[in-house]
């Protein structure tokens, strides 16, 4: 964050959002003194807007200006692509700026007003992957105002980032569940203070700590908050751990789920949102076997639906900079000094940035109807290998000289190439961007109840099958006998499980 009073500060970009960031902070006189506007529109430039001139073109502006340790550049113009953020990034670089924040190109940043509190420093994924699709939220989100939304790992990356976006939904309360209550305080706070900056509406926020996996608990809270809508983030993800505790996965992933849906079923829930992953497709792991069996579950509810509710799931691949993504940990890697660790040359993922796949959750959730299964089109993957070199780039290292790049091989549950779909789910375009429907290709509803129930005592005490409690080995050949993916992944990998 800026500190000192007296430095000066650089917005680039004289349009909507760079006023609005100017005014913010002449309002406010703390951050320190707005010296000029940066902008390539000739027509603007030798003007001046709120008494601040706009000097231009960028490139050229950029090299003459005399810039100290203390002062910041603020990339404000939330429409440009990546590969224009990237080029004005490297500018910045090469002039002597070390202190650069941006504007993110979010979508309610495009519709509405723009706050200082709003940008952050910029990071590689801003200069990484493709340029973000862009949702007019406000009119997307129509379907929430007025209504309770509740979202489960509210204090998660996704999560998080939903109930921001959601600040501009008009719902009347804002839910934010989740079992960590440090995540939960973190993002509590985070939105009082977005409020108090003008950002968005006033939605009543209330933190609720709790776990899905007491399914009495679950039901007392869907009962009494009277939540009309549930995004369901909450997933224990991480492929490597889960693969060492299988049946924390089952019982959190799984069970989790079906104690959220039991209650919103129960309780009249409008709308219920599942966000899913490209791990449930064939699955390899463990944690992607629980994700498939969500998948199936929601489908399997679907059916028991009441006429006024949706029921649905939206699937997406990964996104940049999620706790516990490999961004943050080749970032922590290259601040120690490396090595930056990849686990094949050939591993490559699709990629989206977080706020542009919640806004798309978003508006499937006010588009999709009950029983439909929704993809995000990811566009193509990217090699990780690739990736490591373009963070040790950012950071101002030069791969394999400053910053050795080390291949690892890949870890347990891992696939070099990871499907979004299946073909016979016959993605097909919708008439909302990136937005594609599957085709639902069910699991037995009778197959899918006898498997939760031989599952159930091995993840909850029964003191009829006390042998059970917590057998990963039972667990795991229960779902290789159910999943035959994943039963060929175990059995062509010689993956074996010990009791815990």
């Amino acid at each position: 964050m800026l500190q000192r009073s007296d430095s000066k500060i650089y917005i680039i970009g004289a349009g909507f959002a760079g006023q609005m960031i100017a005014r913010d902070l002449m309002r406010k006189k703390v951050f320190g003194t707005v010296a000029a506007f940066l902008d390539d529109d000739k027509k603007l430039t030798g003007t001046t807007i709120e008494g601040i001139p706009v000097l231009g073109p960028i490139a050229e502006v950029a090299k003459v200006l005399r810039c100290g340790p203390i002062d910041e550049a603020i990339i404000a113009i939330p429409s440009a692509t990546t590969e224009t953020i990237r080029q004005i990034y490297e500018t910045l670089k090469e002039n002597g700026f070390s202190r650069i924040r941006i504007l993110p190109s979010v979508s309610q940043i495009v519709d509405g007003p723009a706050h200082f509190v709003q940008t952050r420093a910029i990071d590689p994924l801003d200069i990484l992957g493709r340029t973000p699709v862009i949702i007019p939220l406000h009119q997307s989100l129509k379907y929430l105002r007025g209504r309770r939304v509740l979202i489960t790992g509210a204090g998660g990356s996704i999560g998080s980032e939903l109930a921001r976006q959601l600040l501009s939904g008009g719902a009347e309360r804002l839910y934010l569940f989740g079992h960590g209550e440090n995540s939960i305080v973190q993002i509590y706070r985070e939105l009082h203070l977005l409020q108090q900056e003008g950002v968005g509406e006033k939605a009543t926020i209330v933190p609720i700590i709790g776990d899905m996996k007491d399914a009495e608990y679950t039901d007392y809270i869907i009962k009494n908050t009277r939540a009309d809508v549930i995004f369901h983030c909450a997933a224990y993800k991480h492929v490597p751990m889960m693969e060492e505790n299988p049946v924390a996965a089952v019982q959190n992933n799984v069970f989790g789920t079906k104690n959220l849906l039991d209650a919103a079923l129960r309780h009249n829930v409008k709308k219920f949102v599942l966000i899913s992953t490209d791990k449930a497709v064939s699955p390899v792991s463990v944690y992607g076997a629980s994700k498939f069996l969500c998948e199936k579950l929601l489908l399997s509810y679907a059916k028991k639906a009441a006429k006024n509710q949706d029921f649905m799931f939206v699937r997406f691949g990964n996104v940049l900079g999620s706790r516990g993504s490999i961004l943050p940990l080749f970032q922590a890697q290259i601040k120690a000094g490396g090595p930056v660790t990849v686990t094949d040359p050939q591993m490559e993922r699709y990629f989206m940035t977080i706020p542009e796949a919640c806004s798309l959750v978003l508006e499937a959730g006010g588009v999709g109807k009950n029983a439909h299964s929704y993809l995000l089109d990811m566009g193509e993957p990217l090699k990780i290998l690739d990736m490591a070199e373009q963070i040790i780039k950012f950071s101002g290292l030069e791969p394999n000289k400053d910053i050795e790049i080390k291949i690892i091989g890949a870890r347990e549950g891992e696939r070099i190439h990871e499907p979004l779909w299946l073909t016979e789910e016959e993605p097909k375009k919708t008439k909302y961007e990136k937005l594609l429907e599957l085709k639902n290709i069910e699991f037995d509803d009778d197959d899918l109840s006898k498997l939760l129930e031989s599952l159930r005592p091995v993840c909850y005490f029964d003191s009829a099958n006390e042998r059970l409690f917590r057998d990963k080995d039972f667990l795991v050949k229960a779902l290789r006998a159910k999943i035959p993916s994943l039963d060929e992944y175990y059995k062509l990998t010689n993956n074996t499980s010990k009791n815990l």
